[in-house]
């Protein structure tokens, strides 16, 4: 009897019949792959794109000369670029040109804001390092004491409500991936449930056999945890090809904003390993669930 138990598991395909993918679970499994890739993608592109902008533009101030008279303009734009190089914690200045100043203005005023005679300001963009931004009022300061009509702007002012979108839409890819797996959980909770009553005569006998509750379960679960990693491939392999088309579009457009929301190399890792997951995933339920109904059954 022993000899035939320990077959029992060479022998499964034969003692369950039905089609490994014939049922309607690996193709639900797929769609919330699918879904779990795109909210873990999502996720793991909106950390890293907070993260690339912090560091890009999260220590920077925007030093904007308001002047309308275009020689005293110019005096005191290279006063105050001369005086930030000389100041402690800055580590770069950069006054913007007049010619990338007429790009920015253009959509908003139109190919002749170049040549219009308008009180356009003086930029100077300012970084700062971790140090320097505990000394900006006093920069602040003397910056106006140079310039009277220069006004410091710090990014981060404007940049915070946007990082705080950024954290909120984490924390909802985040909620949306444990959902996820909670139905994928509850998917195979039942089916393990149902194909146990598909065939609970056949493991009466198995029983009477010899066959030992964990012999009987290692079967099923082995077969639901391949159902599970053929769903899993299959939506996580369409989410990849989705985010790869997507990422050519954003590509195409050329904002930087929108291509600071990147995925690191290590999200495409994370998301090849997803379906590997979910099969480990089903093949822990599947044989707590199958066990537990094993007990009830004797």
């Amino acid at each position: 009897m022993n000899v035939a138990a320990r077959d029992f598991g060479a022998r499964d395909g034969r003692l369950f019949p039905e089609g490994r993918l014939s049922g309607p679970m690996p193709w639900v499994i797929a769609i919330m792959m699918f879904l779990t890739a795109l909210a873990a993608a999502a996720g793991l592109g909106l950390a890293a794109g907070a993260e690339r902008i912090e560091g890009q533009i999260g220590n920077r101030v925007t030093v904007q000369i308001v002047e309308a008279n275009p020689e005293l303009r110019d005096r005191q734009t290279a006063a105050v670029a001369a005086l930030l190089e000389r100041a402690e914690g800055v580590t770069r200045v950069r006054p913007v040109p007049e010619e990338e100043l007429d790009q920015l203005l253009e959509p908003w005023l139109g190919a002749s804001a170049a040549t219009a005679e308008l009180p356009v300001p003086a930029l100077i963009d300012v970084d700062l390092d971790a140090g320097g931004r505990s000394r900006l009022p006093q920069l602040r300061e003397a910056v106006q004491e140079v310039a009277p009509a220069a006004v410091v702007s710090d990014v981060a002012d404007w940049l915070q409500p946007f990082s705080g979108l950024l954290a909120s839409l984490q924390w909802l890819a985040a909620g949306l991936v444990g959902l996820m797996i909670a139905a994928t959980a509850a998917t195979v909770v039942l089916a393990a449930r149902a194909s146990l009553n598909t065939h609970s005569q056949t493991i009466e006998i198995l029983h009477l056999m010899g066959a030992t509750d964990q012999q009987i379960a290692r079967m099923f679960q082995r077969r639901i945890a391949l159902d599970v990693l053929f769903g899993g491939i299959v939506g996580a392999a369409l989410a990849i090809l989705v985010l790869v088309l997507i990422g050519g579009r954003v590509a195409a457009i050329g904002s930087e904003l929108l291509g600071s929301i990147a995925l690191p190399d290590h999200a495409w890792a994370v998301l090849a390993l997803l379906p590997f997951a979910g099969a480990a995933l089903a093949l822990l339920v599947a044989r707590i669930t199958i066990q537990r109904a094993l007990g009830r059954m004797l």
